[in-house]
């Protein structure tokens, strides 16, 4: 029988429709497939993107040219832009201001063929890095109130590169979504005084049956209540609402989990397309208490459509335990 599932953080429920239930086998159409071409992303066209931000390059090569093993150059076409002033201003009931904010593309190896998932764990922990040294960059900027950090990997992810690379956009406020899990998590520490990704994590633990994976640092879960087929979350075992301040030690551990967590949905789901955001805290608010940061991975595998825009209720054909024993069980794919 279907289950109506509730999500503890944001209060958002969700449909585990298990009469519909699909196993990895199902989601094999959605399997991405390199096509080439010209790519401005690959090593010797640097002169094809806007000039780099940041850079981690060999031998002490130059700037914007070949020699990098990682790059991050502001988007060709960005959603907002860096230059100028908010200007909030309202007409009669609405509010408005000017697109204000920072557009970014890391682009996380200068070969074009290669994937998150067969990167050495070094080379993954280098991303990592990059995303921490532009968030330290981007939030001196007062103007910004929100950062986040997003990779879609393949078409139907999102994806208009194939060349594998992820996004970062800085905000003049705090998205929807950031706001209710800060709200979510705000009413759970007032209630209970105690972090409700702590206890996630702990519940988790301790029923076993939604654990994919855990290392030292880090816990790897299916949610109670997944929006979508496969859905993963990572947490940090140490609490800490900021992305940006974890150590070497912690970039390190999550990039040994992702790769096998990545290297296992390729192995299960035949290299799936994928959405993968970080979430950390707002700036500006203190949440030291109550939030914690945590990067959700999202395989493509369903469509959304009229029945969830309309309703904000999400239908899941696998029920979370079910996917986490699938992760749990698989031996990673090939290098």
């Amino acid at each position: 029988m279907p289950e109506l599932r509730k999500d503890p953080v944001t209060g958002r429920w969700v449909i585990i429709s298990t009469e519909r239930e699909k196993r990895p086998s199902s989601y094999g159409k959605y399997s991405i497939e390199m096509k080439g071409g010209f790519c401005p992303f690959c090593e010797g066209n640097e002169n094809h993107t806007p000039s780099e931000l940041l850079a981690y390059r060999r031998n002490g090569s130059e700037r914007d040219q070949p020699g990098w093993t990682l790059r991050v150059v502001p988007n060709k076409y960005p959603a907002l832009h860096i230059e100028g002033e908010l200007e909030r201003q309202g007409e009669g009931m609405f509010d408005k201001m000017n697109g204000i904010g920072a557009h970014e593309v890391v682009v996380e190896t200068p070969k074009h063929d290669m994937t998150l998932a067969r990167m050495t764990t070094d080379e993954i922990a280098n991303v990592f890095w990059a995303f921490r040294d532009r968030v330290l960059d981007l939030k001196r900027d007062k103007r910004f109130r929100y950062i986040v950090i997003f990779k879609n990997q393949g078409e139907p992810a999102g994806a208009s590169l194939e060349h594998s690379h992820s996004q970062i956009i800085a905000l003049p406020i705090v998205p929807k979504l950031p706001g209710e899990e800060i709200s979510g998590a705000r009413t759970y520490f007032n209630y209970k005084e105690r972090c409700v990704y702590c206890d996630i994590i702990t519940q988790e633990k301790t029923e076993g049956t939604r654990l994919i994976e855990e290392n030292s640092d880090f816990i790897a879960v299916s949610p109670f209540a997944p929006r979508f087929p496969f859905e993963t979350w990572i947490l940090p075992r140490q609490h800490s609402p900021y992305f940006e301040n974890a150590q070497k030690r912690e970039y390190d551990s999550v990039s040994k989990l992702l790769k096998s967590l990545l290297r296992k949905m390729d192995r299960v789901l035949e290299t799936p397309p994928y959405n993968m955001i970080i979430h950390s805290s707002p700036f500006y608010e203190n949440t030291q208490d109550f939030y914690h940061w945590h990067i959700e991975l999202i395989p493509k595998l369903t469509k959304v459509a009229g029945f969830e825009w309309g309703t904000g209720f999400y239908i899941n054909p696998t029920c979370p335990e079910e996917a986490a024993r699938y992760l749990r069980e698989a031996v990673p794919g090939a290098e």
